[in-house]
Protein backbone atom coordinates (compact mmCIF):
# COMPACT_ATOMS: atom_id res chain seq x y z
CA UNK A 1 0.00 0.00 0.00
CA UNK A 2 2.91 2.37 0.43
CA UNK A 3 4.39 1.82 -2.82
CA UNK A 4 1.41 2.33 -4.74
CA UNK A 5 0.83 5.86 -2.19
CA UNK A 6 4.14 6.93 -3.26
CA UNK A 7 3.77 5.93 -7.52
CA UNK A 8 0.44 7.46 -7.33
CA UNK A 9 1.61 10.55 -5.92
CA UNK A 10 4.50 11.01 -8.08
CA UNK A 11 2.84 10.19 -11.41
CA UNK A 12 0.64 13.46 -10.24
CA UNK A 13 3.34 15.77 -9.17
CA UNK A 14 5.32 14.94 -12.52
CA UNK A 15 1.83 14.94 -14.93
CA UNK A 16 1.45 18.85 -13.02
CA UNK A 17 5.50 19.05 -13.98
CA UNK A 18 5.00 18.21 -17.07
CA UNK A 19 1.92 20.13 -18.00
CA UNK A 20 1.98 22.56 -21.66
CA UNK A 21 1.94 25.95 -20.67
CA UNK A 22 -1.05 27.72 -22.48
CA UNK A 23 -0.67 28.54 -25.98
CA UNK A 24 -0.17 32.21 -26.55
CA UNK A 25 -2.11 34.10 -29.33
CA UNK A 26 -0.21 35.25 -32.13
CA UNK A 27 1.28 38.28 -31.62
CA UNK A 28 0.77 38.59 -28.01
CA UNK A 29 3.39 39.27 -25.46
CA UNK A 30 5.63 36.11 -24.98
CA UNK A 31 4.23 34.94 -28.43
CA UNK A 32 7.29 34.09 -31.14
CA UNK A 33 9.42 37.02 -29.88
CA UNK A 34 9.85 35.66 -26.03
CA UNK A 35 10.82 32.14 -28.16
CA UNK A 36 13.04 33.93 -29.69
CA UNK A 37 14.30 35.61 -27.14
CA UNK A 38 14.03 31.92 -24.33
CA UNK A 39 16.24 30.44 -27.59
CA UNK A 40 19.20 32.89 -27.12
CA UNK A 41 19.27 32.50 -23.17
CA UNK A 42 17.89 29.60 -21.49
CA UNK A 43 15.45 30.18 -18.99
CA UNK A 44 13.54 28.47 -15.77
CA UNK A 45 15.38 25.54 -14.56
CA UNK A 46 17.87 26.15 -16.72
CA UNK A 47 18.45 29.33 -15.97
CA UNK A 48 18.67 28.42 -12.41
CA UNK A 49 21.58 25.68 -12.72
CA UNK A 50 23.77 28.38 -15.23
CA UNK A 51 23.96 30.94 -12.24
CA UNK A 52 24.37 28.45 -9.29
CA UNK A 53 27.07 26.89 -11.75
CA UNK A 54 28.45 30.45 -12.28
CA UNK A 55 28.31 31.31 -8.38
CA UNK A 56 29.69 28.12 -6.45
CA UNK A 57 31.68 27.01 -9.50
CA UNK A 58 34.34 29.66 -8.86
CA UNK A 59 35.23 28.36 -5.28
CA UNK A 60 35.80 24.55 -5.83
CA UNK A 61 37.55 25.20 -9.05
CA UNK A 62 39.08 27.60 -7.91
CA UNK A 63 41.81 28.26 -11.23
CA UNK A 64 45.41 27.93 -9.62
CA UNK A 65 47.97 29.45 -11.67
CA UNK A 66 50.50 26.68 -12.89
CA UNK A 67 53.87 29.36 -12.59
CA UNK A 68 53.43 31.82 -14.80
CA UNK A 69 52.37 29.97 -18.09
CA UNK A 70 50.09 30.11 -20.52
CA UNK A 71 48.03 27.83 -22.41
CA UNK A 72 45.62 28.08 -25.60
CA UNK A 73 42.25 29.56 -25.17
CA UNK A 74 39.63 26.65 -23.98
CA UNK A 75 37.30 25.13 -26.05
CA UNK A 76 34.72 24.55 -23.25
CA UNK A 77 33.68 25.94 -19.61
CA UNK A 78 35.86 23.82 -17.61
CA UNK A 79 38.63 26.60 -18.04
CA UNK A 80 36.62 29.10 -18.01
CA UNK A 81 37.42 32.53 -16.65
CA UNK A 82 35.91 34.13 -13.99
CA UNK A 83 34.81 37.89 -14.67
CA UNK A 84 35.40 39.15 -10.97
CA UNK A 85 31.63 39.50 -10.95
CA UNK A 86 31.00 35.70 -9.93
CA UNK A 87 30.48 34.73 -13.74
CA UNK A 88 31.96 32.78 -16.19
CA UNK A 89 33.35 33.31 -19.31
CA UNK A 90 35.05 31.71 -22.29
CA UNK A 91 37.93 34.15 -24.00
CA UNK A 92 37.68 34.95 -27.28
CA UNK A 93 38.99 32.16 -29.82
CA UNK A 94 42.64 31.75 -30.47
CA UNK A 95 43.42 33.96 -27.46
CA UNK A 96 45.93 32.58 -24.81
CA UNK A 97 44.99 32.36 -21.05
CA UNK A 98 47.06 31.87 -17.94
CA UNK A 99 47.74 28.32 -17.19
CA UNK A 100 45.51 26.94 -14.28
CA UNK A 101 44.44 23.66 -12.26
CA UNK A 102 41.29 23.48 -10.23
CA UNK A 103 41.32 23.70 -6.49
CA UNK A 104 39.10 20.69 -6.40
CA UNK A 105 41.57 18.89 -8.60
CA UNK A 106 44.43 19.52 -6.81
CA UNK A 107 43.14 18.18 -3.67
CA UNK A 108 41.91 15.21 -5.19
CA UNK A 109 45.17 14.43 -7.03
CA UNK A 110 47.76 15.34 -4.06
CA UNK A 111 45.59 13.36 -1.00
CA UNK A 112 45.30 10.15 -3.87
CA UNK A 113 49.28 10.38 -3.86
CA UNK A 114 49.20 10.93 -0.13
CA UNK A 115 47.33 7.82 0.20
CA UNK A 116 49.36 5.57 -1.85
CA UNK A 117 52.90 6.58 -0.11
CA UNK A 118 51.39 6.66 3.79
CA UNK A 119 50.08 2.79 2.77
CA UNK A 120 52.91 2.10 0.40
CA UNK A 121 51.41 1.17 -2.71
CA UNK A 122 48.53 -0.61 -1.30
CA UNK A 123 46.59 -0.84 -4.57
CA UNK A 124 49.33 -3.38 -6.32
CA UNK A 125 49.61 -5.13 -3.03
CA UNK A 126 45.67 -6.19 -2.10
CA UNK A 127 44.35 -7.04 -5.94
CA UNK A 128 44.98 -11.05 -5.73
CA UNK A 129 43.28 -10.71 -1.81
CA UNK A 130 40.73 -8.45 -3.13
CA UNK A 131 39.31 -10.85 -6.02
CA UNK A 132 39.17 -13.91 -3.76
CA UNK A 133 37.19 -11.58 -1.20
CA UNK A 134 34.81 -10.12 -3.69
CA UNK A 135 34.10 -14.43 -5.11
CA UNK A 136 33.09 -14.78 -1.28
CA UNK A 137 35.96 -17.01 -0.34
CA UNK A 138 35.99 -15.18 3.29
CA UNK A 139 32.36 -14.70 3.65
CA UNK A 140 31.46 -14.92 7.36
CA UNK A 141 27.27 -15.40 7.34
CA UNK A 142 27.46 -14.46 10.75
CA UNK A 143 29.28 -11.25 10.20
CA UNK A 144 27.24 -7.64 11.17
CA UNK A 145 25.62 -6.15 8.08
CA UNK A 146 23.25 -5.98 5.82
CA UNK A 147 24.95 -6.74 1.91
CA UNK A 148 27.79 -9.32 0.81
CA UNK A 149 30.52 -7.52 -0.12
CA UNK A 150 29.64 -8.60 -3.89
CA UNK A 151 26.86 -6.71 -3.53
CA UNK A 152 28.26 -3.64 -1.76
CA UNK A 153 30.85 -3.86 -4.67
CA UNK A 154 28.34 -3.70 -7.49
CA UNK A 155 26.36 -0.82 -5.15
CA UNK A 156 29.11 1.09 -5.48
CA UNK A 157 30.28 0.07 -9.31
CA UNK A 158 26.54 1.03 -9.86
CA UNK A 159 26.56 4.42 -9.25
CA UNK A 160 30.31 4.77 -10.36
CA UNK A 161 30.12 2.87 -14.01
CA UNK A 162 27.53 5.14 -15.75
CA UNK A 163 26.97 7.59 -18.15
CA UNK A 164 30.56 9.24 -16.87
CA UNK A 165 32.48 5.67 -18.39
CA UNK A 166 30.37 6.57 -21.56
CA UNK A 167 29.75 9.90 -22.14
CA UNK A 168 32.51 11.78 -19.30
CA UNK A 169 35.27 10.50 -21.31
CA UNK A 170 33.94 11.00 -24.71
CA UNK A 171 33.49 14.94 -23.60
CA UNK A 172 37.29 14.38 -22.23
CA UNK A 173 38.94 12.88 -24.92
CA UNK A 174 36.71 15.29 -27.19
CA UNK A 175 38.07 18.36 -25.39
CA UNK A 176 41.29 17.51 -24.43
CA UNK A 177 42.68 15.08 -27.56
CA UNK A 178 43.45 11.58 -26.53
CA UNK A 179 46.16 12.64 -24.13
CA UNK A 180 43.04 12.78 -21.64
CA UNK A 181 43.43 8.93 -21.58
CA UNK A 182 46.67 8.78 -19.77
CA UNK A 183 45.73 11.10 -16.88
CA UNK A 184 42.73 9.57 -16.65
CA UNK A 185 44.32 5.97 -16.51
CA UNK A 186 47.03 7.71 -14.13
CA UNK A 187 44.18 8.51 -11.98
CA UNK A 188 42.07 5.36 -11.46
CA UNK A 189 45.38 3.61 -10.64
CA UNK A 190 46.29 5.91 -7.56
CA UNK A 191 42.75 6.69 -7.13
CA UNK A 192 42.50 3.24 -5.89
CA UNK A 193 44.21 4.23 -3.10
CA UNK A 194 41.55 6.34 -2.28
CA UNK A 195 39.39 4.13 -2.33
CA UNK A 196 40.79 1.44 0.11
CA UNK A 197 41.29 4.53 2.81
CA UNK A 198 37.77 6.10 2.75
CA UNK A 199 35.83 2.81 2.79
CA UNK A 200 37.83 0.75 4.91
CA UNK A 201 37.31 4.25 7.64
CA UNK A 202 33.56 3.68 6.76
CA UNK A 203 33.46 0.56 7.98
CA UNK A 204 35.84 1.59 11.37
CA UNK A 205 32.64 4.26 12.26
CA UNK A 206 29.63 2.69 10.55
CA UNK A 207 26.79 2.36 13.00
CA UNK A 208 23.94 -0.77 13.20
CA UNK A 209 20.60 0.06 14.58
CA UNK A 210 18.18 -2.10 16.85
CA UNK A 211 16.11 -3.10 13.68
CA UNK A 212 20.07 -3.85 11.92
CA UNK A 213 20.37 -1.35 9.57
CA UNK A 214 23.59 -0.27 8.96
CA UNK A 215 24.46 3.73 8.83
CA UNK A 216 28.22 4.70 7.98
CA UNK A 217 29.95 6.92 5.38
CA UNK A 218 32.18 9.75 5.18
CA UNK A 219 29.55 12.07 7.77
CA UNK A 220 30.60 9.22 10.61
CA UNK A 221 34.06 8.92 10.20
CA UNK A 222 34.19 12.69 9.89
CA UNK A 223 32.55 13.22 13.12
CA UNK A 224 33.52 10.71 15.33
CA UNK A 225 36.79 9.70 13.78
CA UNK A 226 37.89 13.50 14.42
CA UNK A 227 36.34 13.81 18.00
CA UNK A 228 38.67 10.82 18.87
CA UNK A 229 41.67 12.83 17.79
CA UNK A 230 40.23 16.04 19.80
CA UNK A 231 38.78 17.54 16.92
CA UNK A 232 35.21 17.63 17.54
CA UNK A 233 34.50 20.56 16.26
CA UNK A 234 35.73 20.44 12.87
CA UNK A 235 34.60 17.04 12.45
CA UNK A 236 31.07 18.16 12.88
CA UNK A 237 31.50 20.95 10.31
CA UNK A 238 33.20 18.57 7.89
CA UNK A 239 30.52 15.93 8.30
CA UNK A 240 27.79 18.53 7.83
CA UNK A 241 29.15 20.31 4.65
CA UNK A 242 29.78 16.26 3.56
CA UNK A 243 26.37 15.39 3.90
CA UNK A 244 24.64 18.93 2.57
CA UNK A 245 27.25 18.56 -0.99
CA UNK A 246 26.66 14.98 -1.42
CA UNK A 247 22.85 15.49 -1.45
CA UNK A 248 23.40 17.92 -4.10
CA UNK A 249 25.68 15.47 -5.89
CA UNK A 250 22.93 12.96 -5.75
CA UNK A 251 20.65 15.55 -7.52
CA UNK A 252 23.27 16.81 -9.85
CA UNK A 253 26.03 14.30 -11.19
CA UNK A 254 24.30 11.12 -9.71
CA UNK A 255 20.56 11.75 -11.14
CA UNK A 256 19.97 14.75 -13.36
CA UNK A 257 23.03 14.25 -15.56
CA UNK A 258 22.44 10.32 -16.27
CA UNK A 259 19.08 10.72 -17.48
CA UNK A 260 19.94 13.61 -19.45
CA UNK A 261 22.64 11.82 -21.45
CA UNK A 262 20.82 8.86 -21.47
CA UNK A 263 17.94 10.35 -23.22
CA UNK A 264 20.25 12.11 -25.49
CA UNK A 265 22.08 8.91 -26.28
CA UNK A 266 18.48 7.33 -26.93
CA UNK A 267 17.00 9.63 -28.99
CA UNK A 268 19.69 9.77 -31.16
CA UNK A 269 19.42 6.25 -31.83
CA UNK A 270 15.46 6.01 -31.57
CA UNK A 271 13.71 8.42 -34.08
CA UNK A 272 10.67 8.28 -32.69
CA UNK A 273 11.84 9.53 -29.05
CA UNK A 274 13.01 12.77 -30.89
CA UNK A 275 11.48 15.98 -28.71
CA UNK A 276 9.74 13.35 -26.41
CA UNK A 277 12.05 14.16 -23.18
CA UNK A 278 9.14 15.14 -21.19
CA UNK A 279 7.75 11.28 -21.61
CA UNK A 280 11.32 10.08 -20.82
CA UNK A 281 11.90 11.82 -17.48
CA UNK A 282 8.57 10.48 -16.83
CA UNK A 283 9.49 7.13 -17.24
CA UNK A 284 12.49 7.03 -15.96
CA UNK A 285 11.49 8.78 -12.69
CA UNK A 286 8.66 6.22 -12.28
CA UNK A 287 11.24 3.13 -12.65
CA UNK A 288 13.96 4.76 -10.41
CA UNK A 289 10.65 5.42 -7.49
CA UNK A 290 9.85 1.58 -7.70
CA UNK A 291 13.28 0.17 -7.10
CA UNK A 292 14.25 3.39 -4.58
CA UNK A 293 12.04 3.08 -1.79
CA UNK A 294 12.91 -0.68 -0.78
CA UNK A 295 16.39 0.93 0.48
CA UNK A 296 20.15 -0.18 0.22
CA UNK A 297 18.97 -4.31 -0.03
CA UNK A 298 16.44 -3.22 -3.45
CA UNK A 299 19.02 -1.29 -4.43
CA UNK A 300 21.67 -4.16 -3.85
CA UNK A 301 19.95 -6.93 -5.14
CA UNK A 302 18.91 -4.80 -8.37
CA UNK A 303 22.47 -3.67 -9.19
CA UNK A 304 24.14 -7.26 -8.44
CA UNK A 305 22.30 -8.48 -11.58
CA UNK A 306 22.32 -4.83 -13.59
CA UNK A 307 26.22 -4.31 -13.14
CA UNK A 308 27.61 -7.18 -14.15
CA UNK A 309 25.55 -7.87 -17.62
CA UNK A 310 25.90 -4.12 -18.83
CA UNK A 311 30.21 -3.79 -18.25
CA UNK A 312 29.97 -6.85 -19.88
CA UNK A 313 27.95 -6.33 -23.21
CA UNK A 314 29.19 -2.76 -23.01
CA UNK A 315 33.03 -3.86 -22.72
CA UNK A 316 32.85 -6.54 -25.50
CA UNK A 317 31.12 -4.01 -27.92
CA UNK A 318 34.45 -2.52 -27.16
CA UNK A 319 36.67 -5.75 -27.75
CA UNK A 320 34.94 -6.45 -30.94
CA UNK A 321 35.38 -2.89 -32.50
CA UNK A 322 39.16 -2.94 -30.85
CA UNK A 323 39.60 -6.23 -32.40
CA UNK A 324 38.41 -5.16 -35.70
CA UNK A 325 40.52 -2.33 -35.52
CA UNK A 326 43.87 -4.00 -33.82
CA UNK A 327 46.27 -2.96 -36.67
CA UNK A 328 45.42 0.88 -34.80
CA UNK A 329 45.77 0.51 -31.78
CA UNK A 330 49.57 1.02 -31.16
CA UNK A 331 48.92 4.80 -33.30
CA UNK A 332 46.27 5.17 -30.54
CA UNK A 333 48.80 4.69 -27.71
CA UNK A 334 50.92 6.46 -29.37
CA UNK A 335 48.53 9.52 -29.54
CA UNK A 336 47.60 9.42 -26.07
CA UNK A 337 51.07 9.21 -25.24
CA UNK A 338 52.07 12.21 -27.44
CA UNK A 339 49.02 13.74 -26.52
CA UNK A 340 49.48 13.41 -22.33
CA UNK A 341 52.50 15.98 -22.69
CA UNK A 342 52.17 17.68 -25.83
CA UNK A 343 52.53 21.67 -25.50
CA UNK A 344 50.37 21.90 -28.53
CA UNK A 345 47.61 19.79 -26.78
CA UNK A 346 44.22 20.81 -27.65
CA UNK A 347 42.90 21.50 -24.21
CA UNK A 348 45.22 24.60 -22.56
CA UNK A 349 48.67 22.12 -23.06
CA UNK A 350 49.42 19.66 -21.40
CA UNK A 351 48.95 20.74 -17.78
CA UNK A 352 45.26 21.49 -19.28
CA UNK A 353 45.18 17.84 -20.05
CA UNK A 354 46.06 16.83 -17.00
CA UNK A 355 43.73 18.39 -15.37
CA UNK A 356 40.95 17.63 -17.65
CA UNK A 357 41.65 13.68 -17.42
CA UNK A 358 41.72 13.82 -13.46
CA UNK A 359 38.22 15.55 -13.30
CA UNK A 360 36.90 13.16 -15.39
CA UNK A 361 38.17 9.99 -14.38
CA UNK A 362 37.23 11.55 -10.50
CA UNK A 363 33.45 12.26 -11.77
CA UNK A 364 33.62 8.63 -12.90
CA UNK A 365 35.28 6.73 -10.11
CA UNK A 366 34.65 8.68 -7.00
CA UNK A 367 37.96 7.47 -5.96
CA UNK A 368 38.52 10.20 -2.82
CA UNK A 369 35.05 11.77 -3.23
CA UNK A 370 33.53 9.77 0.10
CA UNK A 371 30.42 8.54 -1.62
CA UNK A 372 31.07 4.89 -1.73
CA UNK A 373 32.04 4.66 1.36
CA UNK A 374 28.35 4.77 2.40
CA UNK A 375 27.52 1.74 0.53
CA UNK A 376 30.21 -0.25 1.29
CA UNK A 377 29.49 0.70 5.11
CA UNK A 378 26.58 -2.14 4.71
CA UNK A 379 28.93 -4.87 3.77
CA UNK A 380 28.63 -7.97 6.08
CA UNK A 381 33.00 -7.91 6.98
CA UNK A 382 34.70 -9.27 10.55
CA UNK A 383 37.47 -6.67 9.71
CA UNK A 384 37.16 -3.19 7.79
CA UNK A 385 39.75 -3.50 5.61
CA UNK A 386 38.74 -6.38 4.43
CA UNK A 387 35.76 -4.26 2.59
CA UNK A 388 38.25 -1.32 2.00
CA UNK A 389 40.85 -3.80 -0.04
CA UNK A 390 37.47 -4.43 -2.43
CA UNK A 391 36.85 -1.15 -2.68
CA UNK A 392 40.03 -0.79 -3.91
CA UNK A 393 38.99 -2.72 -7.17
CA UNK A 394 36.47 0.14 -8.25
CA UNK A 395 39.07 2.30 -9.79
CA UNK A 396 40.07 -0.44 -11.76
CA UNK A 397 36.98 -1.70 -12.94
CA UNK A 398 35.50 1.36 -13.53
CA UNK A 399 38.38 4.06 -15.26
CA UNK A 400 41.81 1.57 -16.15
CA UNK A 401 39.49 -0.75 -17.92
CA UNK A 402 35.78 0.19 -18.93
CA UNK A 403 36.59 4.25 -19.45
CA UNK A 404 39.93 3.11 -21.56
CA UNK A 405 37.70 1.11 -23.33
CA UNK A 406 35.25 4.20 -24.38
CA UNK A 407 38.93 5.93 -25.12
CA UNK A 408 40.62 3.51 -26.93
CA UNK A 409 36.74 3.66 -29.38
CA UNK A 410 36.87 7.38 -29.83
CA UNK A 411 40.38 7.98 -30.67
CA UNK A 412 40.60 4.45 -33.18
CA UNK A 413 37.35 5.77 -34.66
CA UNK A 414 38.80 9.14 -34.93
CA UNK A 415 35.49 10.60 -33.40
CA UNK A 416 37.10 13.07 -31.39
CA UNK A 417 37.93 15.44 -34.16
CA UNK A 418 35.19 14.22 -36.89
CA UNK A 419 33.85 17.85 -37.58
CA UNK A 420 30.26 15.96 -38.23
CA UNK A 421 30.35 14.90 -34.27
CA UNK A 422 31.72 18.53 -33.55
CA UNK A 423 27.98 19.65 -32.09
CA UNK A 424 28.09 16.41 -29.75
CA UNK A 425 31.74 17.77 -28.13
CA UNK A 426 30.53 21.52 -27.98
CA UNK A 427 27.68 20.58 -26.31
CA UNK A 428 28.52 18.13 -23.95
CA UNK A 429 26.42 15.25 -25.86
CA UNK A 430 29.11 12.68 -24.93
CA UNK A 431 26.86 9.54 -24.85
CA UNK A 432 25.62 10.23 -28.52
CA UNK A 433 29.54 10.43 -29.54
CA UNK A 434 30.22 7.26 -28.60
CA UNK A 435 27.01 6.31 -29.91
CA UNK A 436 28.06 7.42 -32.98
CA UNK A 437 31.34 6.64 -32.74
CA UNK A 438 30.97 2.86 -32.52
CA UNK A 439 28.25 2.77 -35.00
CA UNK A 440 30.80 3.34 -37.42
CA UNK A 441 32.22 0.02 -36.99
CA UNK A 442 29.12 -1.87 -35.81
CA UNK A 443 26.20 -0.50 -37.41
CA UNK A 444 24.13 -2.68 -35.40
CA UNK A 445 25.66 -1.38 -31.63
CA UNK A 446 24.06 1.48 -31.35
CA UNK A 447 20.66 0.26 -30.49
CA UNK A 448 22.52 -2.11 -28.36
CA UNK A 449 24.34 0.83 -26.62
CA UNK A 450 21.16 2.34 -26.45
CA UNK A 451 19.62 -0.37 -23.56
CA UNK A 452 23.40 -0.46 -22.28
CA UNK A 453 22.80 3.60 -21.80
CA UNK A 454 19.44 2.82 -20.27
CA UNK A 455 21.36 0.21 -17.93
CA UNK A 456 23.81 2.23 -17.09
CA UNK A 457 21.99 5.09 -16.06
CA UNK A 458 19.37 3.54 -13.95
CA UNK A 459 21.97 1.50 -12.15
CA UNK A 460 23.67 5.03 -11.58
CA UNK A 461 20.66 6.50 -10.18
CA UNK A 462 19.26 4.15 -7.71
CA UNK A 463 22.47 3.73 -6.40
CA UNK A 464 23.00 7.86 -5.61
CA UNK A 465 19.52 8.17 -4.30
CA UNK A 466 21.22 5.73 -1.44
CA UNK A 467 24.00 8.09 -0.91
CA UNK A 468 21.91 11.26 -0.66
CA UNK A 469 19.27 9.70 1.31
CA UNK A 470 22.15 8.41 4.04
CA UNK A 471 23.56 11.72 4.10
CA UNK A 472 19.48 13.49 4.17
CA UNK A 473 18.65 11.38 6.94
CA UNK A 474 22.27 12.46 8.97
CA UNK A 475 21.08 15.69 8.82
CA UNK A 476 17.01 15.45 9.19
CA UNK A 477 16.26 11.85 10.86
CA UNK A 478 14.83 9.00 9.01
CA UNK A 479 11.04 9.85 9.31
CA UNK A 480 12.20 12.32 6.42
CA UNK A 481 13.46 9.75 3.80
CA UNK A 482 10.35 9.11 2.08
CA UNK A 483 10.19 13.52 1.07
CA UNK A 484 14.18 13.05 -0.03
CA UNK A 485 13.07 10.02 -2.05
CA UNK A 486 9.88 12.07 -3.80
CA UNK A 487 12.50 14.94 -4.40
CA UNK A 488 14.71 12.77 -6.11
CA UNK A 489 12.76 11.14 -8.11
CA UNK A 490 11.35 14.82 -9.15
CA UNK A 491 14.84 15.43 -10.17
CA UNK A 492 14.92 12.74 -12.41
CA UNK A 493 12.12 14.18 -14.74
CA UNK A 494 14.22 17.23 -14.76
CA UNK A 495 17.22 15.97 -15.64
CA UNK A 496 15.43 15.03 -19.03
CA UNK A 497 14.00 18.46 -19.92
CA UNK A 498 17.45 20.48 -19.14
CA UNK A 499 20.66 21.66 -21.70
CA UNK A 500 23.37 19.05 -21.19
CA UNK A 501 25.89 21.61 -20.39
CA UNK A 502 24.32 23.26 -17.09
CA UNK A 503 23.49 19.61 -16.07
CA UNK A 504 27.54 18.51 -16.59
CA UNK A 505 28.59 21.29 -14.87
CA UNK A 506 26.51 21.00 -11.68
CA UNK A 507 26.91 17.37 -11.54
CA UNK A 508 30.84 18.16 -11.79
CA UNK A 509 30.54 21.13 -8.91
CA UNK A 510 28.62 19.00 -6.38
CA UNK A 511 30.87 15.86 -6.89
CA UNK A 512 34.49 17.79 -6.39
CA UNK A 513 32.74 19.96 -3.78
CA UNK A 514 32.73 16.68 -1.44
CA UNK A 515 36.64 16.13 -2.07
CA UNK A 516 36.90 19.34 0.23
CA UNK A 517 35.62 17.99 3.10
CA UNK A 518 36.39 14.35 2.54
CA UNK A 519 40.25 14.74 1.81
CA UNK A 520 40.84 16.56 4.85
CA UNK A 521 39.64 14.51 7.26
CA UNK A 522 40.53 11.34 5.72
CA UNK A 523 44.22 12.82 5.47
CA UNK A 524 43.77 13.17 9.17
CA UNK A 525 42.54 9.90 9.96
CA UNK A 526 45.26 7.76 7.50
CA UNK A 527 47.20 6.50 10.65
CA UNK A 528 44.53 4.73 11.87
CA UNK A 529 43.84 3.48 8.38
CA UNK A 530 47.98 2.42 8.01
CA UNK A 531 48.06 0.72 11.62
CA UNK A 532 45.19 -1.29 10.95
CA UNK A 533 46.11 -2.12 7.27
CA UNK A 534 49.34 -3.56 8.94
CA UNK A 535 48.02 -5.54 11.25
CA UNK A 536 45.39 -7.04 8.43
CA UNK A 537 47.77 -7.66 5.60
CA UNK A 538 49.99 -9.44 8.79
CA UNK A 539 47.22 -11.53 9.28
CA UNK A 540 46.68 -12.42 5.25
CA UNK A 541 50.34 -13.30 5.35
CA UNK A 542 50.08 -15.84 8.18
CA UNK A 543 47.14 -17.82 6.70
CA UNK A 544 45.01 -16.48 9.75
CA UNK A 545 41.53 -15.94 8.03
CA UNK A 546 39.33 -18.76 7.75
CA UNK A 547 38.04 -19.51 4.85
CA UNK A 548 34.41 -20.37 3.94
CA UNK A 549 34.23 -21.46 0.17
Amino acid sequence: MRRHHFLLSLLFLLGLLAAPAPAQEEGAPGGEAAAAAEAEEPGGIDAFFATLNSEVGFYIFYPIPLFGLETAAPRSWDASLNDGAGDWVLPAEGATIPATIPLAVVILMLGAVFFTIRLGFPQFRVLGHAVKVTAGKYDDPNAPGEVSSFQALTAALSATVGLGNIGGVAIAVGTGGPGATFWMILAGLIGMASKLTECTLGQMYRKTRPDGRVMGGAMYYLSDGLKEMGLGGLGKVLAAMFAVICIGASFGGGNTFQVNQSYQAVSSTFSFLEGQSHLYGIIMALLVGAVIIGGIQRIAQVAEKIVPTMCAIYVLACLAILFMKAGEIPAAFSSIITGAFSPDAMFGGALGVLALGFKRAAFSNEAGIGSAAIAHSAAKVPYPMREGVVAALEPLIDTVIVCTMTALVIVITGAYNNPDYASFVANDEGAALTSNAMGEVLPFFPYVLAVAVILFAFSTMISWSYYGERCWAYLFGDKSSMVYRVIFVVFVYLGAITSASNILNFGDLMIFGMVLPNILGVVLLSGKVKRHFQEYWAMYKNDEFPVYK
